[in-house]
């Protein structure tokens, strides 16, 4: 006999094919993270967990949480309102950082830090509310957390200040925002329709799935006739969140639809009736390609084809007219350097000589404190150049401006008190414009100081005035006005080019609002972004009324088109879940009428000894499953099975010890009967088991008192 060698052989390295994974299963782990997701942004809570779903119709959050629903609107409503009315005042922002800065004393784009701002806190709420409505689509109880309320509450407190201030301090803004509207308005158009497409979608599925329960809970009625009240409730709340969802919709819809009927934009006109391109008079220069109020701002506005330039005037103590925008010398100059003390003293009380040492343009190239915040970076060349200006004075302005052809407009700063020109100062200003011999039409004169003077000893002169009636106009022999464009659009535009006065506005940077006053035929504006403006050669927003019909037309038939066959979708797909839903529940009625009239038969399987002691209700039903000792009424059991198993002696009676056989008393004794036999005859066997029978002569086996209802177990 040869033994047998155990040889160790290498193990082969079989590459085995990674198995497959169920796409059922990568689908539902996958909707498991994406659930988990929108629960921990929500509710902070990011372990995936049963989460209670709600009910069709039914409320989708505790009362604790309602009270939190239209905080989370109201702050999504404000931030929005906010975030609209910040970014249609781009045109003021410049103003409002230099209000701020006559306030700290720190030059800081606080327009843009506002905007940041309401730009952040619409981007929260908006996700909120977008989770919110996730985790409803998804059917799950909605918990805000409690960090997410403090955050709302503190978003709808900042909105409400934000919105005082505005106005409190600057009711315009809400002027310039409605002039958006008359230029985006076609537009705004537009996109609401295709909102209201995006809508439809989560609009016609809620719809759709509260008629199908509707219907459903209509079905099972007819089976539950004693709770008809109660039922017929829930389906007229039901019905009522179908009108509270969808009537709002189609009203909605069908506002936007008639829209168009109430827009008169400036904008959409016949290209025939389309004015000439307005004029440009620079302010102070061009302050975006070169320091406010310098020669390279002057010369930097003519080469962008400026039609005048406009200036603000100031008069030294030494009697020389200079440029100035401001009260102090703190933003444009390098006071602070030289003399610290000065630097809030008015540039009337300064002399001339010291005022032309003082460098006006380092400030320009340094990056904190530019004045514009969407300014062109500039060339290495332009630096150095701004870098050497100072304060021009008005001399130098008119040497220009007579060299160049322009006109020119100013602000003529009255002196303060104690000023040696205090009540002569437009005399003083009238001879330096005379000595520069430059043609006088050129000169657009607004100051309204001493008319009588200036109009006989300068004749030529053109006289502007501010907002005033035609009335006063025509009573002043003038036919220029220069007013601010947020007060000229809402008030009587059209009775001025009525009367054929030249219009003159300002101060106009953004393009939208030079394409409505180029749509609204203004004469001219002052702007600060000469650079951008002078390069559009067409109103941004135009269109002619038949172009804007058809558009409006093709806009509403395609969104109606989508929003029915959305609707009809939604509507046919609840159908067929109804159907399903129907018949599935007919066939489990069927299975289960079976089911109960199987209910009688037990199936056994193997055969099992019961030993129990014989004062417990085991003992008085042996060989009967656990889930049949719950149902102690039936008298008589019958097990059958495609297999049996014959039994005999399944249940062997225990006698019990000396000190619990009692004498026979007359109480309720029972006796218990062993009964299975086989029965030949049949293919079935069936074990029929007895229930004992109360027997008060002759038991079987030693009485045994049961006491009734107690059952003693010792």
């Amino acid at each position: 006999m040869f033994k047998k060698v155990n040889r160790i052989e290498p193990k082969r390295n079989k590459t085995r094919k990674p198995k497959k994974l169920n796409p059922w299963i990568s689908h539902i782990s996958c909707h498991q993270r994406y659930v988990t997701f929108l629960t921990g942004c929500y509710s902070c809570l990011w372990k995936f967990r049963k989460l209670e779903k709600t009910k069709v119709g039914f409320c989708c959050c505790s009362w604790k949480e309602q009270l939190f629903c239209p905080c989370l609107i109201i702050s999504f409503v404000l931030s929005v309102m906010l975030l609209f009315l910040w970014l249609e005042t781009s045109n003021e922002y410049f103003n409002f950082d230099w209000v701020t800065f006559l306030g700290t004393g720190y030059w800081f784009f606080w327009s843009i830090f506002i905007l940041s701002l309401a730009g952040i806190l619409t981007a929260y709420s908006s996700l909120l509310l977008l989770l919110g409505f996730l985790l409803l689509w998804e059917g799950i109880e909605l918990y805000l957390h409690l960090c997410h309320k403090i955050l709302i509450l503190l978003v709808i407190l900042l909105c409400v200040i934000l919105l005082f201030i505005i106005c409190k301090f600057w009711k315009e803004r809400w002027q310039v925002a409605g002039l958006s509207l008359q230029i985006f308005s076609p537009y705004i158009h537009l996109f609401s329709v295709t909102v209201m497409i995006i809508l439809s979608w989560p609009v016609a599925f809620y719809v759709a799935r509260l008629e199908r329960e509707v219907r459903m809970r209509r079905y099972r009625m007819t089976h539950s006739e004693k709770k008809r009240l109660k039922k017929c409730n829930v389906i007229t709340r039901l019905r009522g969140l179908q009108v509270a969802v969808g009537l709002p919709f189609l009203l909605i819809l069908l506002c936007l639809y008639l829209m168009p009927l109430g827009i008169n934009s400036p904008c959409i006109q016949e290209k025939e009736n389309l004015g000439p391109k307005p004029t440009f008079f620079g302010h102070r220069g061009a302050p975006m390609l070169g320091p406010e109020n310098t020669m390279m701002s002057f010369e930097k506005a003519v080469e962008h084809g400026a039609h005048g330039l406009e200036t603000d005037i100031f008069l030294s103590y030494d009697h020389v007219p200079f440029l100035m925008h401001d009260f102090d010398l703190r933003r444009t100059t390098n006071i602070r350097e030289v003399q610290p003390e000065s630097a809030f003293k008015n540039p009337a009380f300064f002399s001339w000589d010291f005022l032309s040492t003082l460098n006006a343009g380092k400030w320009f190239v340094k990056p904190e404190l530019r004045p514009f915040y969407n300014m062109k970076p500039l060339s290495e060349a332009d630096k150095e150049r701004a870098r050497n200006q100072s304060i021009p004075t008005l001399a130098d302005l008119l040497t220009l401006a007579k060299k160049k052809r322009k006109f020119v407009i100013f602000d003529l700063r009255s002196p303060p008190p104690k000023h040696p020109l205090r009540h002569t100062f437009v005399r003083q200003v009238v001879r330096v414009i005379l000595a520069s011999k430059i043609e006088q039409h050129l000169i657009f004169w607004l100051p309204t100081h001493d008319m009588r003077y200036v109009r006989s000893v300068a004749p030529g002169f053109q006289h502007v005035d501010r907002f005033v009636s035609i009335e006063t106009l025509a009573k002043k022999n003038i036919s220029i006005i220069n007013v601010d464009y947020k007060r000229l659009f809402p008030n009587g535009l059209r009775d001025y080019k009525a009367a054929n006065i030249h219009i003159n506005i300002y101060t106009v940077n953004e393009p939208w609002l030079f394409s409505l006053a180029w749509c609204c035929r203004i004469n001219s504006v002052t702007t600060d972004n000469i650079g951008l403006l002078s390069q559009l050669n067409h109103p941004h927003f135009f269109m002619t009324p038949r172009s804007y019909m058809f558009m409006w037309l093709l806009a509403d038939i395609i969104s109606l088109l989508f929003i029915i066959t959305i609707f009809r979708f939604h509507w046919r797909r609840e159908t067929k879940k109804e159907k399903l839903l129907e018949t599935s529940r007919n066939s489990t009625d069927t299975h289960s009428g079976s089911e109960n009239e199987k209910d009688l038969h037990i199936y056994v399987k193997s055969p099992a000894r019961v030993v129990e002691r014989p004062w417990t209700l085991a003992a008085l039903h042996p060989a009967l499953p656990k889930s049949r000792k719950e149902h102690q009424g039936h008298s008589n059991f019958a097990a059958a099975s495609k297999k049996l198993v014959p039994i005999k002696n399944a249940v062997t009676p225990l006698k019990p010890a000396k000190h619990y056989i009692q004498p026979p008393i007359p109480t309720m004794v029972f006796e218990l009967t062993q009964a299975p036999t086989r029965q030949a005859t049949t293919s079935e066997a069936t074990f029929q088991t007895t229930l004992p029978t109360p027997k008060a002569d002759k038991p079987t086996m030693p009485p045994v008192e049961v006491p009734y209802p107690e059952i003693r177990d010792l």
